[in-house]
């Protein structure tokens, strides 16, 4: 039952706190919930981490085959984790921060948080749309309510962009429901179906539009990062901490193990579509004045280097294990990323939006010299910060190398291209890591800057728990690395298109 429960914690707590009478209770109410979803996937993980535990499944809309069966695969555990992490992050990052109607505020978020966590357990196709949709729709109001001055027309762009996304996909797995012999929306009626190279050419385009809108991927990303300057930064960091990640999950579950021929067909495409969005991302990020800008910028480079991992992976085993240990190898390094990039950037964002309230602004060239007057926030900014270009003994420092491994091993003639491309990314990413570094806490203090800040409690408890997982995970990745490797070679095995090729 831990499944359903990470499921009802956040959407009854999200019915609770709207519905709230006292606006002084919010918070603590938000932040309960929070901590209790928290709270089960931890004892989901270790005292109940059994299948059985983590699966749940009823009857849901029988006329239309569509049943409510939630799974919690290693995959789903890990993102479902994130996902109640990046609530409770959410709500102490704006512990000290008055907001007009603060009931609809949190209760949308904890709604949010809801459909997320639906997309990564989901078992069943409708079930999954249904998450998709319900994680966008408090998204649509939180940004269009409590969002910045142009929000409206962001917010816009942003839900036009998802929507069509949505569409594409609904007329996807309506298609492939069809086909199923017992009309099931199940995952595994799905993986079942032989579909033959001509059917999985088009079909593809439909999921892979969707999921590459939501990441995203270049060059179906301009929604991402006028949007992220504008709406509140709680919304900000579950939009770019998790929701972001739904697109890669439903690449891992809905893509590559249904529609493998056609992602394989596709996939040098696909990766030169990330590696040219890692190039054109991390090259605007240098040029950029605005602190929120540069950091949206920043993680359309680094998903991009988990997209092309996730697609190197397409190649054929022939029955060599060498060549699936390459794609082990890979697949761990995208799980890992999945995580760690989650943290850090959610991360950069409780820091800039720090930034900004306290400052007024949160253009680099209006800052500077906060090293002597902020030392706290000099030393939290620079471990977090360094901990997204990768530093050794950080969290994505392990996830980035297997990525980098899954690239240089792929069985694309282009790999070579590829690996430099994504390396160039990386120099670039150190680039503007250290120059946005510089110009904030170095250099002359002005009349904004001379007084530095201070944390409050709730601040400094979200920031060090992003730091103490950058320090755990970059010291001792084995943990992780022991968590993912049962699932992952058995989900690198069941990918393989030997069977297609030797025809």
């Amino acid at each position: 039952m831990i499944a359903l429960l990470l499921v009802l914690l956040p959407l009854i707590g999200g019915g609770l706190v709207f519905f709230l009478p006292r606006p002084a209770a919010v918070r603590p109410l938000s932040l309960l919930m929070a901590l209790s979803t928290l709270c089960a996937v931890v004892l989901g993980l270790t005292l109940y981490a059994g299948i059985d535990s983590w699966s749940f499944d009823a009857e849901w809309i029988q006329p239309l085959g569509a049943r409510f069966t939630l799974k919690g695969d290693v995959l789903g555990k890990w993102m479902s984790m994130l996902a109640a992490l990046g609530s409770v992050l959410s709500v102490l990052g704006s512990w000290n921060t008055d907001r007009k109607k603060p009931q609809r505020f949190y209760g949308l978020l904890l709604w949010m948080q809801a459909g997320m966590t639906i997309v990564f357990l989901s078992a069943d196709a409708f079930l999954f749309y249904f998450g998709w949709e319900l994680a966008l729709i408090p998204a649509y109001f939180l940004s269009s309510i409590w969002g910045g001055e142009r929000r409206i027309a962001v917010t816009i762009k942003f839900f036009l962009y998802t929507f069509v996304g949505s569409v594409l996909m609904l007329i996807g797995l309506i298609y492939l429901h069809g086909l199923t012999p017992d009309g099931s929306f199940q995952w595994q009626a799905f993986r079942n179906l032989e579909l033959e190279e001509s059917k999985q050419v088009w079909l593809f385009w439909l999921f892979f539009l969707a999921f590459a809108i939501k990441v995203p991927l270049f060059p179906f990303h301009t929604w991402q990062p006028d949007t992220y300057e504008q709406v509140p930064t709680p919304v900000t960091l579950l939009l770019s901490g998790v929701m972001v990640k739904m697109g890669v999950v439903a690449m891992i579950r809905w893509l590559l193990p249904i529609l493998d021929i056609g992602v394989f067909i596709w996939s040098d495409v696909l990766i030169c579509l990330a590696v040219v969005g890692i190039l054109y991302a991390s090259l605007i990020a240098i040029r950029q004045d605005d602190l929120k800008r540069l950091i949206a910028y920043s993680s359309i480079a680094h998903m991009g280097l988990t997209v092309a991992a996730l697609f190197s992976l397409t190649g054929f085993s022939n029955n060599s294990n060498v060549v699936l240990q390459y794609h082990l190898i890979g697949f761990q390094g995208v799980m890992l990323q999945l995580f760690s990039h989650g943290v850090n950037i959610m991360g950069m964002w409780l820091l800039a939006d720090r930034i900004e309230s306290r400052f007024g602004t949160r253009k680099l060239s209006e800052l500077g010299g906060l090293a002597r007057t902020a030392p706290t926030l000099t030393i939290f900014f620079v471990v977090i910060a360094l901990a997204n270009i990768a530093l050794p003994l950080t969290n994505a420092f392990p996830g980035e190398f297997l990525q980098f491994n899954a690239i240089f091993h792929a069985q694309s003639p282009y790999r070579i291209v590829f690996l430099i491309g994504s390396g160039l990314g990386v120099i670039l990413s150190a680039i503007y890591t250290l120059n946005m570094i510089r110009r904030i806490f170095y250099g002359e203090t002005n009349s904004a800057t001379e007084n530095g800040l201070r944390f409050s409690i709730a601040e400094a408890l979200a920031l060090s728990v992003v730091v103490g997982l950058i320090l755990l995970f970059g010291i001792y990745p084995q943990a992780a690395l022991d968590f993912t490797n049962e699932y992952a070679w058995e989900y690198v095995k069941s990918i393989d298109i030997t069977r297609f090729l030797t025809k």
